[in-house]
């Protein structure tokens, strides 16, 4: 199994909707961009946004399986994937790669 490579690559901020629509809330999405993440075995990392791995669980263990070339060569490599969290308000953007090192052992 591959260890996949999740890259926060860009994070959005629609503040008008927020106004519109969102209730106040204390804790908003913590994810910087080029914040980056291991998934081993396929499985979620420690202290990752449930609702993000939500949207890209599938994605992440085809990828970890050795699959890709998803929807008939939509990304240049075919062994990621670019992956949105479903969050209207402060939507992020990740980059899954395959990557063919394990992590070192801790």
């Amino acid at each position: 199994m591959h260890t996949v490579k999740i890259t926060a690559i860009r994070k959005a901020d629609y503040t008008d909707l927020q106004q519109l629509y969102e209730n106040p809330i204390e804790h908003t999405c913590s994810v910087s961009e080029g914040d980056t993440w291991l998934s081993v075995n396929a499985r979620c990392p420690d202290g990752f946004c449930e609702s993000a791995w939500h949207s890209m669980q599938y994605f992440v263990q085809q990828l970890a399986a050795g699959g890709g070339n998803f929807y008939d060569g939509w990304m240049k490599n075919p062994r990621s994937a670019m992956i949105s969290c479903n969050d209207g308000f402060r939507p992020v953007s990740f980059l899954l790669e395959t990557i063919d090192q394990p992590p070192k052992p801790i």
